[in-house]
């Protein structure tokens, strides 16, 4: 009887043992899969915490006019940014029918965020209404006055424009000077125009002729491509 007895303990401690065992290695592996998944949310937070900000600040040339947002310059811009592994994020703030004026009075709201790269694509339809041409070169001065002042760290790059003789030959060839001036003046990187391929070809432009096509818009971001590729 004690020896049956002693048997009975010995079974029953085994048990506890083996019982320990189980439980020490399920607590182990729960704590292996909480250390992964803790390594995996630092991991994604501190690759948002990375991601850097490019907005492109227009009118509907930046909106992509006519055209599924998917096919706007700016969208495109993504994309290849995707392909290439390269950790921005793209903003597309177009708004059809801006002008200068109405830019710089809906800044405020999108500086709230932290931009690493400006592009500021302003002006063509301040051209098209023969607005005062100091007017527009101002009011491009107070916005890149503004980013400046946000983020003195912010990338500025301007995209120059030209427009039709509709307004004269004079104000049209001063209307084009605008740009590189501004450009220089602040020592910002400058698209020289962007619609250079685009503007003027039925093919790549939409029945108005102003806006471009999503052939076209290929072709205007290869012309932004080409100077923003240099400040990634």
């Amino acid at each position: 009887m004690h020896i049956f007895l002693k048997f009975s303990y010995f079974f029953v401690l085994i048990g506890m043992i083996s019982c320990g065992d189980s439980t020490s290695k399920k607590t182990d592996e729960q704590s292996t899969e909480e250390a992964k998944q803790q390594t995996k949310i630092k991991s994604k937070t501190l690759e948002i915490a990375d991601t850097k900000t490019i907005l492109f600040f227009g009118n509907s040339l930046t909106a992509g006019y006519g055209l599924d947002t998917k096919e706007s310059f700016p969208s495109l811009i993504q994309n290849r940014l995707d392909s290439l592994d390269l950790n921005y994020t793209v903003i597309n703030a177009g708004l059809s029918g801006e002008t200068t004026a109405a830019g710089k009075n809906r800044l405020g709201w999108v500086l709230k965020q932290k931009v690493d790269i400006f592009v500021l694509e302003l002006g063509a339809n301040d051209g098209l209404r023969g607005i005062p041409l100091d007017e527009t070169r101002n009011n491009l001065q107070t916005i890149i006055d503004a980013v400046r002042e946000k983020n003195s760290e912010t990338k500025i790059v301007l995209a120059g424009m030209q427009i039709p003789p509709n307004m004269g030959q004079e104000y049209t060839k001063e209307f084009r000077t605008i740009f590189p001036d501004l450009a220089e003046k602040n020592d910002l990187q400058l698209i020289p125009f962007l619609l250079d391929g685009v503007a003027g070809i039925p093919d790549l432009n939409l029945p108005d002729g102003i806006h471009p096509t999503a052939e076209g818009q290929k072709i205007v971001r290869e012309n932004v491509w080409v100077v923003l590729e240099g400040l990634l």
